[in-house]
């Protein structure tokens, strides 16, 4: 479809974008460097997460990793500890990845166009434009869920931004009204506009800097777009966590190489068949490790969500001297489950055994 309406005026709402992101832009720690790797790491970090939370994970970050070899020669696990807590851990073995392809290829310099830089490991269509445009000032489009928002009501767009294909409707309207001159400023101002302005639900369109042109601001459905369809109900699991003491350690125990938070660390879990844990949890336990696992007691109950399922956690504490496990489980000591990567249910578990005085 044709996306710019004939009467819009692009230079006058550069303009206007420009000069509102110069004066009001937030002072956040990653627009105080023009350094690519650090900006890609920031976009990386933003992906489905807010910004509050993102930016004590990105200062620590960039400290332990201030050049782009520190992050390509890290330990996996090292990394996933510097990560932990943010989620989506996908993200930080594939920016390392990245990076590394950065290192071997391009002598650690991130490349300076979209084919390149769309190569690497993780690496999308928006944030290849985020670190082109931000880093780099090319004129390239950077589009996320806020972008797709705030155009879809500045130029009347109606196409589901829900559905993939539409995305390609906005990258093509961005490349037909990007500033030449500012593309950084430009994007940026795109996505500030639609983080503090344009936001979902309550668009506070009177102190829009452009909303001269926005086409649902004139016909008053600013709060009809974007169409977007509802995503299909998570799925739900349900899972016995088990902190298993055997003196001073705890078992622990490493998930698969791939999958949902591979190479995380957590506590041993098994799944169960629904949300009512059968009774005999002990011999249910011990018919999955060389050894009986005894006195079992139950010491929180908690959910987790992840983008595409739920987990429904069972916690419990139990005794399994003399057991013999596998060899991606290991026993440690309370200092050294400290050092472990682990994601959101193993730290609430970790929670509820800290206020036993358990860990």
């Amino acid at each position: 479809m044709e996306a710019i309406p004939i009467e819009f005026d692009s230079k006058k709402f550069q303009e206007d974008l420009i000069s509102w992101f110069a004066e009001e832009k937030r002072d956040l720690p990653w627009r105080r460097t023009a350094d690519p790797y650090q900006i890609w790491i920031s976009e990386i970090m933003l992906q489905q997460t807010r910004v509050d939370t993102v930016i004590p994970y990105y200062k620590r970050f960039v400290e332990k990793f201030p050049t782009l070899n520190d992050l390509a020669n890290a330990e996996e696990e090292v990394l996933l500890k510097q990560w932990e807590g943010l989620g989506y851990y996908s993200r930080a073995r594939n920016l390392q990845a990245g990076v590394k392809e950065v290192a071997e290829k391009y002598n650690g310099i991130v490349p300076s166009t979209r084919k390149e830089i769309s190569s690497l490991k993780g690496v999308g269509p928006y944030t290849a434009g985020a670190v082109l445009s931000i880093a780099y000032g090319v004129p390239e489009h950077a589009v996320d869920g806020n972008v797709m928002r705030v155009l879809s009501r500045i130029l009347l767009v109606e196409e589901d931004i829900a559905k993939p294909k539409t995305r390609k409707t906005f990258e093509d309207a961005v490349m037909e009204i990007i500033s030449h001159e500012n593309p950084s400023f430009f994007n940026q101002g795109l996505m500030e506009l639609g983080a503090l302005i344009c936001t979902p639900t309550s668009p506070k369109c009177l102190l829009c800097p452009v909303r001269e042109q926005c086409g649902a601001f004139h016909e008053g459905r600013q709060h009809e777009l974007p169409v977007k369809t509802k995503a299909k109900k998570s799925k739900e699991l349900h899972y016995a966590m088990l902190a298993i003491r055997s003196g001073e350690t705890v078992l622990m125990e490493k998930r698969p190489e791939s999958g949902l938070l591979a190479n995380m660390w957590q506590f041993p879990m098994v799944e169960m068949g629904g949300a009512v844990l059968p009774e005999g949890l002990d011999e249910h336990l011990s018919e999955n490790f060389k050894g009986t696992v005894e006195n079992t007691e139950q010491i929180t109950s908690f959910k987790h969500v992840f983008s595409h399922l739920t987990w429904n956690v069972d916690g419990f504490i139990a005794q399994g001297d003399g057991l013999t496990v596998p060899s991606h489980m290991k026993w440690v000591t309370a200092e050294e489950l400290e050092l472990l990567p682990v994601a959101g249910p193993v730290r609430k578990m970790k929670e509820a055994l800290r206020q036993r005085g358990d860990v």
